[in-house]
């Protein structure tokens, strides 16, 4: 019999584990990898399975993603995060897909975006089509950045029911998300060698944070979402702008560590490391 695994990492995500893991109670096997939580996220999880393991709490998220894929034996392996929920239509769309032996080596499905409470339908926030289904060995993480996806060997196949995701469900969360995104998207910046200058500045604090507002809240309609749609095209355009402003703030402690006099000639190549259109964070 064609077995699944769901494999999940969590740092301090007490809160979301019950809900989700109780949405997968019939998978074959559930893998569940604790990062340095101080909530009992750990403890948590070891109400719904036996396989918990403890990692670093480490910045490229990742890393640890494929260590926990790493644990799995199933045939089929579905990267779930904990803040995310299988519902039982999509269940036995996935078990009847592994069932058949189907000629495809992974499956993207749909995502619907809960974003403070109310399910984004606009604003390029659904479908947002997620890759996170493949048979055991026949993909993988680069684990280069947080936002990229699984690289598959193989055809890859498609769900018609989604899954959903309960993002940011209060303003503590969206300030958190923002925080942690943009200082790792500026270590980014950083560690590629970029540096700041007005050609960087006027795009990463106006032209990117207005281009992708008008685009995300007019153009593709966000505003029908009424106060969350606004809130999220907004957060969207200011995590460049934050993430712009630490970078400056970081490239400076480097040349000032180093003695390096401060150049503000902008590098031709450096572009935004944006999520995708309609990934909410």
């Amino acid at each position: 019999m064609t077995s699944i695994a769901f494999s999940l990492i969590g740092h301090n995500e007490a809160h979301n584990l019950p809900r989700c893991l109780e949405s997968i109670r019939w998978a074959d096997e559930v893998v569940y990898v604790d990062c340095e939580s101080s909530d009992g996220s750990a403890e948590v999880a070891r109400r719904f399975t036996g396989r918990v393991f403890a990692r670093p709490n480490l910045a490229n998220l990742n890393v640890n993603k494929t260590f926990g894929i790493g644990q799995t034996t199933a045939d089929w392996v579905f990267y779930l995060d904990p803040d995310e929920v299988i519902p039982p239509a999509l269940g036995e769309e996935i078990r009847a897909a592994i069932a058949s032996n189907p000629p495809q080596n992974a499956f993207s499905l749909p995502r619907r975006n809960f974003y403070l409470g109310a399910w984004l339908r606009h604003g390029g926030q659904y479908p947002d089509t997620q890759l996170r289904l493949f048979r055991q060995g026949r993909a993988r993480f680069p684990c280069k950045h947080v936002h990229e996806k699984l690289e598959v060997d193989g055809e890859i196949g498609s769900f018609a029911e989604a899954m959903e995701h309960y993002t940011n469900p209060t303003t503590a969360e969206v300030m958190k998300k923002l925080d942690f995104y943009s200082s790792f998207n500026a270590d980014i910046m950083l560690a590629e060698g970029k540096r700041p200058g007005p050609g960087m500045a006027l795009r990463y604090l106006f032209w990117t944070p207005s281009s992708r507002f008008v685009r995300r809240y007019f153009l593709k309609g966000g505003f029908r979402d009424g106060w969350p749609g606004l809130t999220v095209a907004i957060f969207d355009g200011l995590e460049n702008q934050v993430r712009f402003l630490k970078f400056c703030a970081l490239f400076r402690q480097q040349a000032a560590a180093t003695g390096e006099a401060v150049n503000t000639e902008a590098a031709s190549s450096s572009k935004p490391t944006e999520p995708k259109e309609g990934q909410s964070q």
